[in-house]
């Protein structure tokens, strides 16, 4: 149900936050940033390289939950620093 008010919403930095954090979990969230840019590009940014590589090891499933939070196609890709 939640995904579902998420998704209705204009996006927004805010909203693209809530759906990490939801995506992630706490303890992964604060150990990194994230932006999307124009293109479906979700720029991810961890505070150093163990957080870095526990995101790209787990990407696939992050996708899959933010595009339920977020609707089909919003995140295409992460790119993670």
């Amino acid at each position: 149900m939640v995904a579902d008010v998420v998704r209705q919403a204009p996006l927004c930095p805010e909203k693209v936050d809530f759906a990490w954090r939801a995506a992630v979990g706490d303890v992964m969230q604060r150990a990194t940033t994230v932006r999307l840019d124009d293109q479906g590009i979700l720029h991810v940014t961890a505070t150093d390289p163990h957080w870095a590589r526990e995101v790209k090891r787990s990407s696939k499933l992050i996708l899959a939950r933010l595009e339920t939070m977020l609707g089909v196609g919003t995140v295409k890709k992460l790119r993670i620093a």
